[in-house]
Formats: structure tokens, sequence, C-alpha cells
């Protein structure tokens, strides 16, 4: 069968130069975010402070040094929330990176449809993650330490973080392999 003008040309599975630097970036992107987990933790409870400083007129302190934000500080019962290797969104994040460095190897024509799609679950993930942090912050502040504590981080953030990767992920497999507009 040849090919016509009505019928579109096959893509090549050809890597360019800009998709093997996309490719080599995106491996750099998740070495850093293993090595350098400790900064990245730092600016996600810094970003974690600034919303609780919309939020909440109570007090709020970053201690960046120690991946923390103290909150409540204005009322009898302030409390400190540490940032802790295992409750990063990094270890949500790494796995996109992986995947669509992989991707993009395998199939560099759909190398913008993926970085796309990785962008837009990254953020997904990251907000989610700010999420689960900010039901943590107001189930300690409507119940308690002990009661809001075990609720927020044990029960509910962890159910939070689960619905939350899962739809980053759906989001990143739907953005990064569906048709484009022309071929639809």
């Amino acid at each position: 069968m040849a090919f016509t003008d009505a019928q579109p040309a096959p893509r090549t599975a050809t890597a360019t130069p800009l998709t093997r630097l996309a490719v080599a970036g995106l491996v750099v992107a998740a070495v850093a975010l293993v090595v350098g987990n400790r900064l990245y933790r730092t600016a996600e409870m810094a970003l974690a402070s600034g919303i609780l400083r919309l939020v909440t007129p109570s007090g709020v302190y970053l201690a960046p040094e120690r991946q923390s934000v103290y909150f409540g500080l204005a009322t009898d019962a302030p409390f400190g929330l540490r940032m802790s290797p295992e409750c990063t969104s990094a270890f949500l994040v790494l796995p996109l990176l992986v995947l669509a460095a992989v991707v993009i190897a395998l199939r560099p024509f759909v190398a913008r449809r993926v970085l796309v799609a990785l962008l837009a679950a990254s953020v997904a993930v990251i907000a989610v993650n700010q999420v689960r942090i900010m039901t943590l912050v107001g189930l300690i502040q409507w119940l308690g330490t002990d009661r809001g504590y075990y609720w927020g981080h044990t029960l509910l953030g962890s159910l939070v973080s689960v619905l939350g990767g899962a739809a980053a992920l759906v989001l990143f497999v739907w953005l990064g392999t569906r048709a484009p507009r022309d071929e639809r």
C-alpha cells in the first residue's frame, strides 16, 4: 500500500539532539531529586509555610534547616511538622521523571506531549502533598494534637496522598498518550 497525501507518513523513532538533551535532563533531574532531597523538602515546607501564613492568623514559623514548619504559635497548643524523607512529594515525582525519560527515549516524537504531561502531573503531585499538609494542620487545630495528628497523618493524609498520586499518574498517562488535535 502506497502513502498518499491523505495519509500521514509514519512517525520515526529517531532521536534528535533536542530529545536526547531532554532525556539527559530528565535523568539529571531524577538524580538531583534523590541527591538534593533535603533541599527539595525545605522548598516544600517553605511553600507550606507560605500557604499557612495566608490561611491561619495564629502565627507560623519556618525552620528551613530542619525542613519544619511551626504553626499555632499564638495559641495554647503550638505544633511543628517536619517533612521527613518518607512524606515528601519527591518520591512521587521521581517515577514520573524516570517514566518520562524512558518514554521520550523510546518514542522521541512524543517528547513535547510527555514533557507537558510531566509538568502537569508534577504540579498535581506537589499540590496534593500541600493539601495533605493543610489537612493535617486543620485536623490538629480542630481535634487537638493526638487525635488530629492520628487522623490527619495516618488516615486522611494517606488517603489524600494515594488518591492524589493515582490521579496525577492518570493525568500523566492521559496527557502523554492522547493524540494531537490534528490527528483526531
